[in-house]
């Protein structure tokens, strides 16, 4: 045992490692297993302020006893969402990879921040070999990279190194040394864009949507007139930003298409394949994605489709000039020193918005490496298999209205009660079938949101915009339809579609399973 005298006041290492041993315990037994077993539930639900008083979440000036402790670690699981439960549905990043948990694992335990060699050297060189496959995938034999805190963060930094590649001057200078600018994209991007416009200081209005079609890819002769159009307006056009795997129609943009576009007219080209890229493995459906190698930078996030769990986000570059080094770089002396007695191009930190960067590459690794690049494929294959399959046994059940045939795993759907079976042409249809949703199958809870914002929209009956019904989230959301995100939201669905129509038949089954 290592001695503990040079330890902080108030800290004993015995029974610290006895503390972690326990808490070990209580996550196996009551995460990994429990959190697994489609029998048990998926949270048990409490309201806000019945939470708070379950949870004691004041601070207070003295400590408590170990088991007191534990007993809160059991509360928070308790009363927490477990995701990686059979029956959770509501985001993308579902489900639990165990060779992915043993590398966040291990993460948290090392405690790295992966700015430079020194500190992180196994990391560094892991972070991009992993990135290193990840451009190859796209279809670059070399290029640039990163992980980034999410997708948001991802999508905003291309847009930060796309507009520094223009106007390099507005890195001191700021917002004076640029005219007018014009980011380019459809409604059904997501809404990170529209942030990181704000964020750069660039304004939302500077984004400019292109028409989609009927399933919500972006129709490259529009951005074409987009693009005339903003330059007659004297503003300067910039970026464009595409989407492989919209969020609620799954939609894929045609890149080929786009990418001449951007070509004609010298504007940066960033594909937004969050949620999409992961298909990039697959060889019987990475076609979806054909052109993305002519893309000036793409967003890629394994922790949805692949599962390495929260969070995993690849920015990749095709750029080989350095750029993102030269354009967020800061050039810090007391961390960034040049005569350091190894390669310092291996110090990777300045070429991030961040200073202190956590390890996101380690899960993805260890999973690549236990599983193989082929398991990773089949498991993407299944993805479209299950989705195919939900799709064929959801036209067999009276009520259930496709939105329309899906391209990717995203499976969006109206379920329609009796009482408006039959009365399609009706002018009031639409409302009042997101309103008998509502009512009949009992999804909405007293006293949750009529509105939220959402990632994208669609168009519904009669080109109205559609209200979304969002059973696995308990919300109303006014901008699509019910979407099956992840191979694992089948078996919910699977569920509702083996149910009869009864109200109560149904409200028991969602309340039953999920809560």
């Amino acid at each position: 045992m290592a001695e503990s005298n040079h330890l902080s006041p108030g800290w004993n290492l015995p029974a610290g490692e006895a503390l972690l041993q326990d808490v070990f315990g209580i996550v196996m037994e009551e995460i990994v297993r429990k959190g697994t077993d489609a029998s048990e539930k998926v949270c048990e639900w409490k309201e806000p302020e019945e939470l708070k008083k379950l949870l004691d979440l004041e601070l207070r000036s003295h400590g408590e006893k170990q088991e007191q402790i534990l007993d809160r670690c059991r509360t928070i699981i308790q009363y927490s969402v477990k995701t990686c439960h059979p029956r959770f549905f509501n985001q993308l990043f579902s489900g639990l990879e165990p060779h992915a948990l043993a590398g966040r694992i291990i993460t948290e335990t090392l405690n790295t921040s992966q700015y430079t060699y020194e500190i992180a050297p196994v990391f560094v060189l892991m972070e991009e070999e992993v990135l290193k496959k990840l451009r190859a995938l796209v279809g670059w034999s070399s290029g640039d990279g990163v992980f980034c805190p999410g997708g948001s963060i991802s999508n905003m930094c291309a847009l930060n190194l796309a507009r520094y590649q223009r106007y390099p001057d507005c890195k001191q200078r700021g917002l004076r040394a640029l005219p007018p600018l014009a980011i380019f994209t459809t409604q059904e991007s997501h809404y990170s864009l529209q942030k990181g416009a704000a964020f750069l200081g660039m304004g939302t209005d500077s984004i400019r949507l292109v028409k989609a079609d009927e399933r919500g890819k972006m129709i490259p002769e529009d951005l074409e007139k987009q693009i005339n159009q903003a330059e007659a307006e004297g503003a300067v056009p910039l970026f464009v930003s595409a989407t492989s795997g919209t969020t609620v129609l799954g939609a894929f943009d045609p890149l080929e298409a786009i990418a001449n576009v951007c070509q004609q007219h010298g504007l940066w080209l960033h594909v937004d394949a969050a949620w999409g890229g992961s298909v990039l493995l697959s060889q019987t459906h990475r076609h979806l994605l054909d052109g993305i190698e002519r893309a000036d930078s793409v967003c890629w996030n394994p922790h949805k489709l692949l599962a390495t769990g929260l969070q995993c986000s690849a920015l990749l570059l095709r750029d080989t000039s350095n750029l993102m080094k030269q354009c967020h770089g800061a050039q810090a002396t007391y961390l960034f020193q040049q005569d350091k007695f190894y390669d310092v191009s291996l110090d990777t930190g300045d070429k991030v918005i961040q200073c202190g960067r956590r390890v996101d590459c380690l899960k993805l690794w260890l999973m690549w490496k236990a599983v193989g690049g082929s398991a990773l494929e089949q498991r993407v294959d299944w993805a479209f298999t299950l989705t195919r399959y939900f799709v064929e046994k959801m036209k067999m059940r009276k009520g259930f209205e496709l939105v329309m045939e899906p391209e990717y795993v995203n499976v969006c759907f109206w379920y329609v009660p009796p009482s408006l079976r039959g009365q399609k042409d009706s002018a009031d249809y639409c409302k009042k079938l997101a309103k008998e949703e509502v009512q009949e199958m009992g999804i909405r809870r007293a006293g949750e949101r009529e509105e939220s914002s959402c990632h994208g929209s669609s168009k519904g009956c009669h080109g109205q915009e559609k209200a979304m019904l969002c059973p696995v989230s308990y919300s109303f959301e006014p901008c699509g339809s019910v979407t099956l995100y992840t191979w694992k939201m089948f078996s919910l669905f699977w569920c509702v579609l083996n149910q009869n129509n009864k109200t109560k038949k149904f409200k028991y089954t969602v309340k039953k399973v999920i809560f």
